[in-house]
């Protein structure tokens, strides 16, 4: 008997046939009305197909090869297996394109019998005993025709396997087997069936590479032979049916579940927590924070507290209620400082009991670590009262103790108790005391502790005091400064340097601060300023021998002479001397220092040397008196006549550029003269001021064009009382800008 039916369609066929049948195969779209085809194997290959007035008619395909025991019907190919080997044929032709011989001849082919399964439309996969054959079907070219088929079949892999095949079937491109597999008896010693086997291949040209292997638990596996097991596969679904006598058992392919069941088991949690993360659209049994919550657990168990902690950051995300529960658990087993570097402080925020049960237990055994946490938690975490209080009652045991006043200051600040947190800032001299009077604007608070300021750094309070003039005035200053003179210079001297005038009043006290604490910057302070006293001045510079501020205030106040008799006396240098004289430029002052030098050689070398240029050098020649011995003379007489030369070729240098420049201009001009000069209706006589144009262009007219561009009618111009026959513009000549050029006389 053969039936059909359609599991979702009313499709039911049922027949009785007057032979055995062992296998049967139905078309691939036997749903379809013109393809109502099926084969049976058992004797004969028959082929039915439904004809005229529905009934069917049989026609052979094959026999006399013995039974036929298996069938496959894939596209327009039928495969199937005899005793002899595999045969193919090709429905469209209706020819048969290859036959397979079986490999081993001895095994009986009702016990071994042949598995088949087509892996595409073209690629047909044989099992039979330990043999392995994948046939491509492949065209046959025009060419090699001749009377054979159109098609022919090539084997591409072929190899042995270790025990019979019962069953094969495609999974991409590589083989799930079914295996019958027989072992010696440890007790009797004796050959018996033992568990099938199901084995995933890779094949490969000559042999295969074994991917994985199972061995299957079917009852009565004892009893059963090759023949006995079977498999079958749904090609769209996955599932492989590997078929028993007495079992059915649905295999398929591992998912991510199952690799995550496996990874837990083996303790690789980390591995476990990626794969659910990389597959989490696709996993179904298992939820990432699960697996998280139980890496976390395994780490806590092996001692790895801080990775434990660390990974909270990512498994816990925002949940609020297993972070607390999480670090109540780390404080069980006391390890709340491995979880505090990594508690949230935004999004979310924990309850405030939290941040101060971790900021209790640091400030019971790490002063260090609870300033880092202090420092690096937001104030608002916490209760800020509860904790100063546990600081304040740790520093009565400590008071000295600099990490905790440097905490509790920072605890004022967040809390607002800015002139508390300054005073301990002083008191430790803590480098963020600037910082926290210009961020919170403490001014006020720092008006008598100006000293103390300028005692932990001068350059940063004197800047911070000038940039802040309107609330700490300069008076106030220099009254905080009276008894630390040298504080007080510094910041006067600061003061000068930004403005000039600003501190005026404080200028005569200042050249006592520079004579004392800064001498190098007292000149320069005595010649910036216009306020200081100059006989104040001179007097503290004399009583503390101070040659050139003297000099310089001297030659200030109009005492050129005595400044530099100074010089000459006091120096002894020529060079400054000359010098000076050079900047006064006056002729008494260079007669002085002729007189003063005279009777001393090296300074009539230094003055020789110096001098040309400023005063004729004859003059100092004659005073020299004769036999006095003057080094380097010679060269210093050289020098006088080469600058005297240089001068001479500088002159004539200039006198040349200059007639060149003259001569250039006055081409220039006379080219610019001898240009023509426009006339239209808008030009006016300057004397009648009627257009110089007629407005009858064909009347003949003459007009006067000056090159200062005043225009007359000829007419209108004045005789001329000179016998000159030029003629000069009469409104240049009225301004005394002087005459015209030549004119142009315009005739029509």
């Amino acid at each position: 008997q053969v039936q059909v039916f359609g599991l979702y369609s009313a499709e039911e066929f049922h027949e009785t046939f007057d032979c055995p049948i062992k296998i049967v195969a139905v078309h691939p779209q036997f749903v379809r009305s013109h393809f109502k085809q099926f084969v049976t194997g058992g004797k004969k290959l028959l082929l039915y197909e439904r004809g005229w007035m529905n009934r069917w008619k049989p026609s052979v395909l094959h026999e006399g090869e013995g039974n036929i025991r298996n069938v496959k019907w894939r596209g327009h190919l039928i495969a199937w297996a005899n005793n002899m080997g595999v045969k193919i044929l090709d429905m469209i032709s209706k020819q048969r394109i290859t036959n397979v011989p079986r490999d081993d001849i001895s095994l009986r082919p009702d016990m071994y019998p042949c598995s088949l399964c087509w892996k595409d439309n073209l690629t047909l996969i044989i099992g039979w005993g330990n043999s392995v054959k994948i046939c491509s079907v492949k065209e046959r070219h025009a060419s090699e025709m001749r009377d054979l088929p159109n098609r022919y079949v090539e084997i591409v892999f072929q190899f042995d396997t270790e025990f019979y095949i019962s069953g094969l079937a495609p999974i991409c491109d590589q083989l799930v087997i079914l295996s019958y597999v027989k072992e010696i008896s440890d007790q009797t010693a004796v050959e018996c069936c033992a568990r099938p086997r199901l084995d995933i291949v890779q094949p490969l040209p000559e042999s295969c590479e074994e991917i994985s292997s199972d061995a299957l638990t079917v009852r009565g596996f004892q009893e059963n032979e090759c023949r006995d097991y079977h498999l079958e596969y749904s090609e769209g679904e996955a599932l492989f049916y590997i078929i028993s006598p007495r079992d059915v058992v649905v295999a398929k392919e591992r998912d991510q579940d199952d690799h995550i069941d496996w990874l837990l088991e083996k303790k690789k949690y980390e591995e476990a927590l990626m794969a659910a993360e990389i597959s989490q659209k696709t996993i179904k049994k298992h939820k990432i924070l699960d697996i998280g919550l139980a890496y976390i657990n395994h780490l806590v168990e092996k001692g790895e507290y801080d990775l434990a902690a660390r990974k909270c950051q990512k498994i816990l995300g925002k949940n609020t209620e297993l972070w607390e529960f999480e670090v109540y658990k780390f404080k069980e087993i006391g390890q709340l400082k491995a979880i505090s570097p990594y508690l949230p402080r935004r999004d979310p925020v924990l309850k405030p009991l939290i941040y101060e049960m971790v900021l209790h237990e640091f400030l019971e055994s790490d002063y260090e670590g609870f300033a880092t946490l202090i420092k690096e938690w937001p104030g608002d975490l916490y209760n800020n009262t509860i904790i100063v209080q546990a600081v304040v009652d740790h520093l009565k045991k400590d008071p000295q103790n600099r990490t905790l006043l440097r905490t509790l200051a920072e605890l004022y600040t967040y809390d607002q108790r800015y002139g508390r947190a300054l005073e301990i800032y002083l008191t430790l001299r803590h480098k963020d005391v600037f910082q926290l009077i210009h961020k919170h604007n403490l001014f006020s608070s720092i008006r008598d502790k100006i000293v103390l300021l300028m005692d932990f750094d001068s350059e940063k309070a004197v800047d911070m005091l000038l940039d802040n003039e309107d609330k700490i005035s300069i008076d106030r200053v220099v009254e905080e400064l009276e008894n630390r003179p040298e504080l007080q210079h510094v910041y006067l001297h600061k003061l000068f340097k930004r403005d000039h005038h600003k501190g005026q009043r404080y200028h005569e006290k200042q050249i006592s601060l520079y004579a004392e604490y800064d001498r190098p910057n007292l000149l320069p302070f005595l010649r910036d300023s216009t306020h200081c006293p100059l006989e104040k001045a001179l007097e503290i510079c004399q009583q503390r021998n101070f040659v050139e501020e003297t000099v310089y205030l001297l030659s200030r106040m109009g005492n050129s002479r005595s400044a530099l008799k100074m010089i000459m006396e006091e120096l002894q240098d020529v060079d400054k001397a000359i010098e000076f004289a050079k900047e006064q430029d006056d002729g008494e002052l260079w007669e002085d220092l002729i007189l003063y030098s005279i009777d001393k050689p090296p300074f009539i070398t230094g003055l020789l040397n110096n001098i040309g240029t400023h005063v004729d050098p004859i003059l100092l020649i004659h005073r020299i008196k004769e036999g006095m011995e003057i080094p380097n003379l010679r060269d210093s007489l050289v020098k006088i006549l080469q600058d005297y030369n240089l001068q001479i070729l500088l002159r004539e240098g200039c006198k040349k550029i200059l007639v060149a420049d003259s001569l250039s201009l006055l081409k220039k001009m006379h080219r610019t003269q001898m240009k023509g000069v426009l006339v239209d209706e808008e030009n006016i006589c300057e004397s009648c001021l009627s257009p110089i144009l007629p407005s009858d262009a064909s009347k003949s007219f003459n007009v006067v064009v000056f090159h200062c561009r005043h225009m007359f009618h000829k007419e209108c111009l004045p005789v001329s009382n000179t016998v000159s026959p030029v003629q000069f513009c009469n409104i240049c000549s009225a301004k005394h800008r002087g005459p015209g050029s030549a004119i142009l006389e315009m005739k029509k």
